[in-house]
Parts: C-alpha cells; structure tokens; sequence
C-alpha cells in the first residue's frame, strides 16, 4: 500500500478537518491540491473496488452514493454515515458474501484507517468540548435534592413536565431541553418545596393517629346501599365485585397531605380453591367526579386473620379503597351501582374481613428539628405569640446570619464550596430585603429560592476533561441515588481521595447498601428497559384472563428482586439472558402456571424447566412492555431485546418502508409476512439482526404467558390458531429451535453482554450517548469485569472507575 505517502502530504489539511489518516479528503472539497491517483488512496480504492457497483449514482443500494459521500465529519450526518459503513465492513455484512471474498489485509488496512481518523476526530471534540454537554437535572433528581436540601418529603414530580428520553434514558443531555414552561414548572417546584420546609419549621407538629375497630371503618347507616365495608359477625366485609370505589373506607380520609401509616388487620371469607383473597390498596378520593385512584400495595388474605402493614401519600381528602381484586374470582352482582348489607352474602363470593385499622401521620426523610436546622442552621427558634406565625427565628444579627446561612446553603445546593464573592448577588437581594424591614423568615426565603434558581443548582457543573472530586462525587451520588451527594460522599471529596479506584468503588459499595441499592435498581430499570411504561397498555381482558393488577405489580416487582439477587450476589450478567431461578409470589406462580409457592411476599423460586422461565429476558414484564395489549411483534421485541440487553444498534427503518402489523385472524402469520417484508434490500440487512430475538419469544402473550397456538378471532369468538414457531437463525449462521435454543446461544457470548450493561451505566450516568471513540473504553470495562465472571456488581464499579465516566 502506499498510504503512508498520502497520509504525509495530506497531513496539514487532514488534521484541520479531523480525518487524520482518512485520505478520501482530496474529495471533500477542502482545498487538496496533492497530485493524488486511485490507486495511492488505500480508502478510495477500497471503496470503488468493493462499494461502487453497488452504491453509486441515483440508483444506489440504501440511497447510499458513496461518490458524495462528504469526508468532513462535522458536516451533517456524515460522521454518522462512515460509522456504520466501518460496521457494516468490520461485521462482513458489506461487501455481501455473493460479491466475492474481501481480501484479509485490504480489510484491515481499510478498518484501521478509518477508525484511526474518526476516533481522532470525536477525540479532539471531546477535549475542546467534553463528550457531554449543557446537562441538567431530570425531574426526579430535582424532587430529590429539594426534599434532601430540606429533609421534605413531599412528592414534587407532578409539578414537573415529563420528559422525553434519548436512547431509553431522561439523563441524556443532548435531549434535554429548557423552555419557558419547564422554567416556570421549575419555580413552582421550588416554591411549593419552600412552602413546605417552612411550614414544617415554624409550624406545630404534624400529629395524628387514628384507631380504628371493625365498626369504625363500616358504613355508618346499615340501612343505607352504598360501597363501604359492611357488618357481618362483628367484622367489617367487601365481597368481590367489578364496582368501582365497592371497599372505599372514609375513617381514612386524610385531614391534610401527608404520607400515613397504616396497618390493616385482615382475612379472608370463602376462600377460593386457589389459594387466599388476593387483594388491592388504592387511595384517592373515591367519587365519580374523581375516578382515577393510586395504587398502593397488594396483599393475599387467608381465613386466619393477618396484618398488613404500608406507608402511602393521601393528599386532603383522599382516603383508602381496600377490596378483592383477583381478576379470577367470581364477581357479585349489584343492582343501581350500589351495595346493600347482605346481598353478597348469597352469591357465593370470596371477601374481605377487617378488624382493625390504624393510621398514623408520618414524615419519611427527617423530622422538624432537622428541617429547621437546615433552614436556620443553629439559630433558636421559639414559639410566637402571633397566631399567623406561631414559630419565630432568634437573631441578634440578621444580615451576619443570612450571610452565614446563604454560604452553608449555596455550598450544598451547588454541590460544592462557594465563596462569599460568589453568592454576592444572592446575599445582597436578601440584605436589601432586610433593609426594606423583611424578617429573616421571608428574607431567608428569597435568597433559597434565588440560589435554587441558578444554572449551578439546576445544571451539572462540569468542565472538559478529567472531573474533580466535587464534580465525581455529584456524579457517583446521582447515578446510584439520583440526588446530591450525602456527608461521607463530600469528605471524600473535600480530602481530594476519590480519583482512588479502591476507595471509589468502596464509595459505589456503600451507596448500594440496602434500600439504596432497590432505589438504584428501581431507577435504572424504570428507563433501561421500560418498566415505567408496564401500565401504559392494558392486555385484552376478553384475549387474555386472568390478568389484573396483581399480577402486574407481581410482575414489576419480580424483576425488581430479580435485579436485587443480581447485585447483591454480583452474579454474571449472563443471568438477564437465562437463569434458573427467579422471584414469585402465590399469584404470579398460578398466573405463570408454576406449583408450590404460597404466600404474598416475593420469594426465590427455583424455575422448572416445564415453566420456559429463566432469566429477566422471559419475565412477564418484559413481555408486557414489549408488546401493545392485544398482539405481540417480533420486529418490536426483537428490536427491544436486540438494543436493551444485546447492545446491537438498530437504525431506524427507511421512511417509505411500511410497517408490518401481525394479523391476528391466523389468515397469514407475521413470519409469512415478515419473510415478504426481508425480501426488500433495505430490509434485511437489519431484519436478520432484530428478527431472531423478536420469533424466539414469540410463545409469549401480551401479558407474559405461554402460549403454544397464536389466537384466531372471529367476531366476539376466540379460538386457537396457527401453531407458533420460534425457530430462527441468528445472523452468524447459528439456528435455535426455541427460546432455550436462543438464550444458550446468547449467554455463550458473556462479554458482549457485560459490554452492553456498561453502555446503557455510562449513558444513565454521564448524560452522553456512547461514541466510536468510547467503543475501546466500554470493552475494556467488560474485559475488566471478566476476572469476577462479568459480575453485575463489578460491572457497576468498574463503570464508576472507567476514564469515560471520571471526565466530562
């Protein structure tokens, strides 16, 4: 080759548009004068010799014409377009197989030119600019800084606009927008965070308890048809029934907003043959004018009597709806909506019992004594005579005292130490509010909510290139708890100890203890693979019985545990794929038609191989979220699966291609169709990618079950269809049979696996999208994470620790 020679001459003008070794450049219209043939230029060569007859002029393949393709990689999507040719090359899907055998060397010359001249160029981007940028908080990170700025534990999302994710996550900056709207939702987020903080400081204490006997929590009038518990052999009892608000209990109302308490002594009457009165808590304020309720726990009641203990938020007015919700049992019938003392008494129906409810005030992130002295430091507050403020701030210096506090709050909102200098305008609104005759109170208060208003409260502060202690540890803090650092966090940091591997993993260690640790899970599942979409389609009551809200919050909550076992045991991410246990309770076994498990706590199961269960690719959640209610799709799940737990990047489909729906009559089968739609050039090039996960689980319903037969429907008739066939072959030529086929054939490859749970860690927690040039990285961390079996665990750590995630 005589690269080398073109390389030297081009050197100049190559460096000044990024493409250092990328001779194509005498193409791109910047100014090359070099006497340059074909045949010197390795990178063209290969292109007309292998690309040409296939992408050039206005019939190329793809709309791909490679004669202008620019090589300015900071023009349009041209650096996008030179990545996925050196993929396409790299895998050996381009040239095709029938074109003819791509010479060894050719190839490689041609790979390591070009991945020398884009990583150079992403590389000096990253250095004048950082790989992220303009990144900001999410709105659950801003709910919880405010509500650990001032030990609060009001919940603040619904104050926020939702936000759209970028590749599956709300943490990426270059999705994040801030609009007009946003900042007014913003400072009504602050304000109501405010509001509450000083009304917990400078208020009497919130106290109430309640006690409540079976009559108590009764309908009040025996005579009266309505939907509360009704008396029978001295408890109170629900029968099962399709009525909305039919277990609505007013004795809990709440008399303000605030999280409660509760613990509900119960039992079960006419117990199915299943089992126990699987059951629902929901809370709202249970009217026709307000038909939406919040869901809250779900429980099995057996004949011996039991308590159920839980925490819930009830905003003012809102009150506890308790009552059978097994979508299996038998429903009574109730004329004119309403219910009358002894009339399911009859019906043969499965009910709930209660003896005894208590409720009791809470506040679930710190008391008053630690709000106010967040507030007001170490100033004594006393009681006031003033009815309209019965609490009063003690300062003998007022300005002396804000400018104390504003410094002690600046330094932990901003997540770092400030000087006075730099709060100067903060501090000097507040003292021109202390010279217009404003208390401390309300003085305090404009400057808090000023210094929350800043870019450096709402914004990640960071600069290009290695990130400082302050900077790693708000980082480390809200990838593992999504909120500000916590004391331990910002010693290290002030003693200059966490660019310290060891003592940086140990910090990651620490951060995922016990319930962190669920709170991390719950986050990153939420986003990583759609498990805050579960409820946003509801399986076809009429297609598929038995589901019910149990089941899906047995669902949810059995991948949750799963990923728990994952982390706490650091087991091998080959366990996303297939594994032989999983987590169920009493509903969920009967539900997945798995014997022996009894009890409505979670427990570990050990999955029989009859159940086709094994790994979180086969849990019903997953299957849920990747299918719309009525039908499943291998091209949606295949796409899902392929991108979430594969880490195979599927472009989107060509805009004038046609999406495939599966038609459920059985009149022709989404495999038939699918076949039809491959047969397109620009379709099967990623068809054999996505394809083969999406048919291997296609013997999963909608809501998670096994099917063997697809469903035919004729009108209001459901029968069985076609049989299903999850056969495929993968693109490297390996064929499977059915799911195990595929999941044995997956888990044989831990370290693309491993490399892809980097990905989606380092996405989630530094806000930028993985580039060509962090390709390197990310492998090593996944080679890294081999010596402990590709751990989840390790993986974590060794994420937290990589380059790529200690600079900007």
């Amino acid at each position: 080759m005589k690269l080398n020679l073109c390389v030297l001459n081009c050197a100049p003008s190559i460096s000044r548009c990024g493409l250092w070794g990328i001779c194509l450049l005498l193409m791109c219209g910047a100014g090359l004068k070099a006497e340059e043939t074909k045949s010197t230029n390795a990178v063209r060569a290969f292109l007309e010799n292998n690309c040409y007859d296939c992408h050039q002029g206005e019939s190329a393949d793809a709309g791909l014409d490679l004669e202008k393709l620019s090589f300015d990689l900071g023009k349009g999507n041209q650096l996008d377009r030179w990545v996925r040719i050196y993929d396409r090359v790299e895998s050996g899907e381009m040239p095709p197989a029938d074109y003819g055998e791509l010479a060894p060397s050719e190839k490689a010359d041609f790979l390591a030119t070009t991945h020398k001249g884009v990583v150079e160029f992403q590389e000096k981007l990253h250095a004048k600019y950082g790989r992220v940028r303009g990144r900001r908080l999410t709105r659950k990170q801003i709910e919880r800084s405010l509500q650990d700025l001032f030990a609060i534990d009001i919940p603040l999302l619904n104050y926020l606009p939702e936000e759209a994710k970028t590749e599956g996550f709300t943490t990426v900056a270059a999705g994040q927008g801030m609009s007009h709207f946003q900042v007014a939702a913003h400072l009504n987020t602050v304000d109501t965070a405010l509001d509450e903080a000083f009304r917990r400081a400078l208020s009497p204490a919130d106290q109430y308890e309640k006690d409540f006997d079976a009559q108590g929590v009764a309908r009040t009038n025996p005579k009266r048809r309505c939907r509360e518990p009704e008396m029978r052999e001295g408890k109170a009892v629900i029968w099962s029934s399709g009525l909305i608000y039919y277990g609505r209990m007013p004795a809990t109302t709440a008399p303000a907003d605030g999280w409660y308490q509760f613990a509900v002594t119960v039992s079960g009457l006419k117990l199915p043959k299943t089992g126990g009165v699987w059951s629902t808590v929901r809370s709202g304020p249970c009217v026709s004018t307000a038909p939406l309720l919040s869901e809250v726990t779900t429980f099995e009641a057996m004949q011996q009597p039991k308590t159920v203990e839980f925490v819930a938020w009830l905003p003012r007015g809102h009150m506890l709806e308790i009552r059978p919700g097994d979508g299996t049992l038998k429903k009574g019938r109730f004329a004119g909506g309403q219910v009358g003392v002894g009339e399911g008494e009859d019906q043969d129906l499965a009910g709930l019992a209660f003896e005894r409810v208590t409720m009791k005030r809470i506040h679930q992130n710190g008391d008053d004594k630690q709000v106010r002295q967040y507030l007001f430091g170490d100033l004594k507050v006393e009681p006031s005579k003033d009815k309209k403020k019965p609490w009063k701030v003690i300062s003998e210096n007022p300005r002396q005292d804000a400018d104390k506090l504003l410094l002690a709050f600046a330094h932990r909102a901003f997540r770092r130490p400030v000087t006075s200098r730099e709060i100067e305008p903060y501090v000097a609104e507040v003292h021109q509010a202390l010279d217009n005759d404003a208390d401390l109170v309300d003085a305090l208060r404009l400057g808090y909510r000023a210094l929350l208003c800043s870019p450096r409260f709402l914004y990640f502060t960071e600069e290009p290139g290695p990130l400082d202690d302050y900077e790693i540890a708000t980082r480390v803090s809200y990838l593992l708890t999504g909120s500000m650092p916590d004391a331990e966090l910002s010693k290290l940091a002030a003693a200059g100890k966490l660019r310290d591997r060891e003592i940086l993993k140990g910090e990651v260690r620490r951060l995922l203890e016990r319930d962190r640790g669920e709170q991390f899970l719950r986050d990153l599942a939420a986003e990583w693979l759609d498990l805050d979409q579960i409820d946003f389609t509801e399986p076809d009551a009429k297609l598929y019985r038995g589901f019910d809200p149990i089941v899906e919050r047995s669902m949810l909550a059995e991948t949750e545990a799963f990923l728990q076992a994952m982390l706490t045991e650091n087991l091998s991410v080959s366990h996303l794929i297939d594994s032989d246990f999983t987590y169920l309770n009493s509903r969920l076994a009967r539900y997945y038609e798995i014997d022996g498990v009894e009890g409505d706590e979670l427990r570990r199961v050990k999955v029989p191989p009859k159940s086709h269960r094994g790994g979180l690719l086969t849990q019903g959640a997953i299957m849920k979220v990747t299918a719309n209610g009525t039908t499943t799709s291998p091209v949606v799940r295949g796409v899902w699966v392929s991108e979430r737990l594969l880490g195979v990047d599927v472009p989107p489909p060509p805009s004038n291609v046609p999406a495939v729906e599966p038609d459920i009559r059985g009149a022709k089968t989404i495999r038939e169709q699918l076949a039809k739609h491959r047969s397109q050039g620009e379709c099967a090039s990623c068809h054999t990618k996505i394809d083969p996960a999406g048919f291997a689980l296609e013997n999963f319903d909608p809501s998670g079950r096994w099917r063997d037969n697809y469903l035919a429907t004729n009108g209001r008739k459901v029968s069985k269809g076609q049989p299903i066939d999850a056969s495929y072959e993968l693109s490297s030529g390996q064929r499977f049979k059915n799911i195990k086929g595929f999941q044995k054939i997956v888990t044989g490859q831990p370290q693309r696996l491993a490399a892809n749970v980097a990905e989606k860690l380092l996405v989630y927690g530094t806000g930028a999208t993985i580039e060509f040039a962090d390709r390197d990285e990310v492998e090593q961390i996944a080679q890294l994470a081999a010596a402990e079996d590709y751990g989840f665990r390790t993986i974590i750590e060794e994420v937290v620790a990589s380059p790529l995630f200690l600079s900007k």
